[in-house]
């Protein structure tokens, strides 16, 4: 794909679909391309989970097994995986939810007042007016 697809982005999802092999083999790839487009503000790679969907159907090869699962996620830079099924809504909101809780960490940890000036902070204090009277 070409970077203009990945601009700005802070994460990503890498889904494949467990009842075909071919799509788990282009995995790797799909990361690769994914690592050498897009990067953090600090120059690491953007997070990724890694999806097996359509847990709710026979699955093929790799994915039979969570050790070796967690063994490919970890070599190929892979924050997570999560078996899914979009269909039935298995692991959906739980792999999102993880992806969110490291975009924030990722977020967190960028030094206080690097600023880019695209960035409002909306937990300032700033000066408040004070109105009496009960109307709007």
């Amino acid at each position: 794909m070409t970077r203009v697809y990945y601009k700005e982005a802070v994460g990503a999802l890498v889904v494949f679909d467990v009842t075909r092999a071919s799509t788990f083999e282009a995995v790797a790839k799909w990361k690769a391309d994914l690592d050498s487009k897009v990067f953090l503000d600090n120059g690491e790679n953007i997070p990724a989970v890694l999806l097996a969907n359509k847990c709710d159907q026979v699955k093929e090869g790799l994915v039979n097994n969570a050790d070796l699962m967690q063994d490919y996620c970890k070599e190929k830079g892979f924050i997570s995986w999560f078996d899914t099924s979009a269909k039935e809504n298995i692991n959906i909101d739980a792999a999102a939810k993880r992806l969110v809780e490291q975009i924030l960490a990722n977020s967190h940890s960028y030094k206080a007042g690097e600023d880019d000036g695209d960035v409002i902070s909306l937990s300032d204090t700033g000066p408040t007016t004070s109105r009496k009277g009960s109307c709007c």
